[in-house]
């Protein structure tokens, strides 16, 4: 596998991890009622990013190979409670 393959591969693999982190964010400031005004959306981003990539690169190592629905619960899942424990007081 060539350079340009591998980078293209680790895209494709953080690309479920990418939109959650910049949805979400967004999203949650419409359920919010008091959206803490300090905190930036790509502080939100950055923290979901990573949060969505130790999930992903978790369910590959559990499960062998990419792309188990099981996988992707897990990212949501975390990916909400992140959300919901960066908005808590």
């Amino acid at each position: 596998m060539g350079v340009l393959a591998l980078i293209n591969h680790a895209i494709n693999f953080l690309a479920p991890a990418l939109w959650l982190a910049l949805l979400l964010p967004l999203t949650a400031r419409f359920f919010v009622k008091k959206w803490p005004p300090a905190r930036k959306l790509s502080a939100y981003a950055a923290i979901h990013f990573v949060v969505g990539g130790v999930v992903l690169g978790l369910g590959l190592v559990l499960f062998g190979r990419d792309g188990k629905m099981l996988t992707y619960l897990a990212l949501v899942v975390m990916g909400a409670t992140s959300q919901w424990l960066m908005s808590r007081r």
